[in-house]
């Protein structure tokens, strides 16, 4: 057969117009979701492929703009859900070059924007993230000032883990821990707020991602006596089951120690008084490594010593995967002025432990025993100052490691005087022996 010389150039060009364009447009932009918080908005661009992309800022009026490189769009922006308090709208504009898909974010006011992309994890596909803060959402809140004679609560800080695009693990029918462990945190909270002398503070309480060091940093500008986070577990295969709870391994806590003293600017901010009195001597980083160590370990023995009393109550309610409490790198945990417990409620991947955890019941089963934990020690080692503290008489179980003078110093005040409050006639105490500590 004949073909026509110029009907087969034109095929020819049409072939390689088809392939061209495939090439330019190889990407493909599937949906847009937005992720609002009170201080910052996550925005999630989901493609057919891992992106290449660049981006800039523009002012009067703020906008960032976001370049999709070999990209085409099939999402109509302007039904985006959007509630964000920084985002006025998401839309397309005239790309640079052939084959660019470019994606302008109107903003309310200037912010601080950071872009990563994400790998296909499941339930999601390749991902561009876009992370929007505040400019001045991150600075430290000034304190509330309180008269000196007015007792404190007791602050609790507890944190809800994952959440906005971050689903945490997924149940075998499908349930997000995010959302099971927000409905346990906001029932902690709760029994929390209705303890006379104590306080709660969530990190999240919506569905919103929120940074792991802003996390800490809200505990720390609430000034808490303890930041708790609470989380699902997760194995490759159902069988695994059973609640934990987790402090941080010694070797992270050295580390951070480490990372805090490369930060000067931290130092009053950790240490209160004591950091602004070091901060213009010729030792400070020496004084700083003392301090941040002594605060160290000081956090990590509150933490291991609630971690047993919340994993001694959950095991009233719920099967326990491990018996005592154990240590783990998790950055939520990470604070040298901050004792901090992880809660593992049990394991979603588990179809028994996923239905458990769905329950209002056992959600508030779960909630009371950190609650019960939390109460017990510090009503037992209530902090100066403090309502709890206020109470005529306090009772102290010794625990292993402790002495008169560690006893003492937590409840400043003297040895004289706790020997003389329990008819002590040497310094020899016993583990699990009772005493009563003496109120000024």
């Amino acid at each position: 057969m004949i073909i026509n010389s110029n009907i087969f150039r034109l095929f020819i060009l049409l072939i390689g117009f088809s392939v061209s364009f495939v090439a330019h447009s190889a990407n493909k932009l599937d949906s847009v979701r937005i992720w609002a918080a009170p201080e910052s908005t996550r925005i999630v661009f989901d493609l057919s492929q891992s992106p290449d992309y660049s981006y800039f800022t523009l002012s009067s009026p703020a906008r960032l703009v976001v370049d999709l490189k070999k990209s085409s769009n099939k999402v109509e922006l302007n039904k985006i859900k959007n509630n964000s308090k920084l985002v006025k709208k998401v839309r397309t504009s005239k790309p640079p070059e052939k084959g660019t898909l470019r994606i302008v974010i109107d903003l309310v006011k200037p912010v601080k924007a950071n872009l990563f992309a994400l790998p296909a994890t499941a339930p999601y596909g390749n991902r561009l993230v876009v992370d929007l803060d505040s400019e001045g959402s991150t600075a430290k809140k000034p304190p509330v000032t309180q008269p000196k004679t007015q007792l404190r609560d007791v602050v609790i800080a507890i944190d809800a883990g994952h959440g906005g695009e971050d689903p945490g693990s997924i149940g075998p029918s499908g349930i997000y821990e995010k959302k099971l462990v927000l409905e346990i945190s906001k029932k902690v909270a709760q029994k929390i707020n209705a303890t006379p002398g104590m306080r709660a503070v969530m990190t999240r309480t919506g569905d919103y991602f929120v940074n792991l060091n802003r996390r800490s940093d809200i505990a720390r500008n609430s000034k808490a006596d303890l930041l708790i986070s609470i989380h699902a577990d997760a194995f490759t295969s159902p069988q695994p089951q059973g609640a934990s709870v987790w402090v941080l391994s010694m070797r992270r806590a050295n580390s951070e120690i480490g990372r805090w003293l490369e930060q000067k600017e931290k130092h009053s901010e950790l240490l209160g008084g004591a950091g602004e009195i070091i901060q213009n001597t010729d030792n400070e980083q020496y004084l700083a490594m003392t301090l941040l160590d002594m605060s160290m370990d000081r956090s990590m023995a509150i933490s291991h010593n609630i971690a047993g009393d919340v994993l001694s109550n959950l095991g009233r309610v719920t099967k326990l995967h491990k018996h005592k409490p154990e240590s783990a790198s998790f950055a939520v945990l990470k604070s040298p002025d901050i004792p901090s417990i992880l809660v593992e409620t049990g394991f979603i991947s588990n179809p028994r432990e996923e239905r458990l955890l769905s329950q209002r019941d056992h959600q508030n089963n779960v909630a009371k025993a950190i609650h019960k934990g939390v109460v017990k020690y510090f009503e037992a080692n209530p902090p100066v100052n403090s309502l709890l503290a206020s109470k005529s008489s306090v009772e102290h179980k010794v625990r292993s490691g402790e002495s008169l003078s560690v006893i003492a110093q937590r409840y400043q005040i003297s040895v004289s005087r706790l020997k003389k409050a329990n008819n002590l006639k040497s310094n020899s105490i016993r583990i699990g022996q009772k005493l009563i500590i003496p109120r000024a």
